[in-house]
């Protein structure tokens, strides 16, 4: 008898933990929900895209938008076409623009760790938990990676960095991890 138990557990525990092993809040699955929801993501300057030609104002209240504008053009981006009486700059795509606007994508997160997770519990109708992870870029262009854009685009420092984290919640309804939407 007790040995009939005993292979009947070896058979069950296997069959029982492999039905719900993508379910387990694991760094293992937790890597490979976000790196198959990056997979199709690009990080971008301009999430939203611009409109094109692009105006700015000079002044104190537009130096941001006028700094990114000129690492930009810089980067040869855009033109710049200076209107004096309007007192606004005017930013077209040059060829080489046309090819990344209007979001002007520069890359792909690439998950290489989890830095730590909250515990999983219900939330919104699923079992979610918030996870800070640690992440590479992949496929970044050449004009991505100059000091003026660094410098005028905090978030790509930041994504260029050694190192770099953030935080994304997941949730579990029975189907394995994934970033709600």
């Amino acid at each position: 008898m007790t040995a009939r138990v005993l292979i009947a557990a070896c058979v069950l525990v296997p069959l029982l933990g492999g039905c719900s092993s993508a379910n387990k809040p694991t760094d293992e699955n937790f890597t490979a929900a976000l790196n198959s929801y990056y997979q199709t993501r690009s990080d971008c300057l301009f999430p939203q895209g611009r409109q094109f030609p692009y105006e700015v104002a000079p002044g104190p209240t537009a130096k941001q938008g006028k700094a990114q504008m000129d690492a930009l053009t810089d980067a040869g981006m855009f033109t710049r076409l200076e209107d004096r009486d309007l007192h606004v700059d005017s930013y077209s795509l040059t060829p080489i623009g046309q090819r990344y606007g209007p979001r002007f994508c520069y890359g792909h997160r690439q998950v290489t760790g989890i830095v730590s997770f909250t515990p999983p519990g219900p939330r919104n109708g699923f079992t979610e938990t918030d996870v800070t992870y640690r992440y590479t870029m992949t496929e970044v262009p050449v004009w991505v990676k100059t000091d003026a854009i660094r410098a005028s685009f905090p978030q790509v420092a930041k994504d260029l960095s050694d190192g770099p984290t953030d935080q994304m919640t997941l949730a579990s309804a029975g189907a394995g991890w994934q970033v709600p939407q």
